[in-house]
């Protein structure tokens, strides 16, 4: 039996993916606040391990297919909640699963973002806080910010983390790749639509392709990026976005 992982398997871009690896074969294995195997909060340290603890037993030390969809959205007044979840969460699957998916010469996809990139600062004291490691620096850096200002940098440093472990994991046998997607048509993005000042920010992104992607469309990529298809394809940042990104920064690939 293949088992598959998925965080934010409940919703979303995670419940299509989840559907496409179950389609396969795949055992799947899913972690969110409801509505899945496992049942967890990734947004503290004990919701992180019982998610680890949990998830282990039941694919009995081995994972064929992670996916690290679970986030929060910039649209949430506590920006603290937002790196909490967006990275500490992410980084601490990751990692915890790490042997799982060495046993299983596994592959992994994280969720990140194309706003990862925009109007976000590498040097930021929240990003290098994150790097580092340092969840209560983080959280003392953030203060009372809007997640609307940690969004994009949780995503930005969550992106590096994933650059940064390539080396060693691709070394290990595990074959691991971002997706950036755009604004998708999840329940995150009617979130943003309903603010009634963060659902500006919607219109000042220029999309080429004049529409939102649709969660089955990333869903699609990240099951390519699973496949073996994709097999020397390692610590890539894919965009999926319309192209946004082309647009925004031509000269930044």
């Amino acid at each position: 039996m293949k088992h598959a992982v998925i965080s934010g398997a409940a919703s979303g871009i995670g419940a299509h993916v989840r559907q496409r690896l179950e389609n396969q074969g795949f055992n799947a294995i899913g972690i969110d606040l409801k509505d899945t195997e496992v049942t967890a909060d990734l947004s503290s340290p004990q919701g992180r391990n019982l998610a680890i603890e949990k998830t282990l037993k039941l694919c009995q030390g081995k994972i064929d297919r992670l996916v690290i969809a679970a986030g929060l959205g910039g649209h949430l007044e506590d920006g603290q909640l937002v790196a909490r979840v967006n990275y500490f969460g992410a980084v601490a699957l990751l990692d915890g699963f790490n042997p799982a998916l060495e046993t299983a010469n596994g592959r992994c996809v994280v969720i990140g973002s194309n706003s990862a990139q925009m109007r976000t600062n590498p040097e930021a004291p929240m990003v290098e806080a994150m790097l580092a490691g340092d969840e209560a620096k983080t959280i003392n850096v953030i203060g009372d910010a809007h997640g609307a200002l940690v969004y994009g940098h949780s995503k930005h440093a969550l992106t590096r983390a994933v650059r940064h472990r390539a080396a060693d994991w691709g070394k290990a046998g595990i074959r691991m790749n971002v997706i950036a997607p755009g604004p998708t048509e999840t329940a995150m993005l009617q979130g943003v639509k309903d603010h009634p000042t963060i659902s500006k920010s919607l219109d000042m992104i220029p999309i080429p392709q004049n529409r939102f992607a649709l969660p089955e469309e990333i869903a699609a990529i990240i099951e390519f990026l699973l496949s073996d298809t994709a097999d020397h394809m390692h610590g890539s940042v894919i965009y999926v976005d319309g192209g946004s990104d082309a647009q925004v920064r031509p000269d930044g690939f």
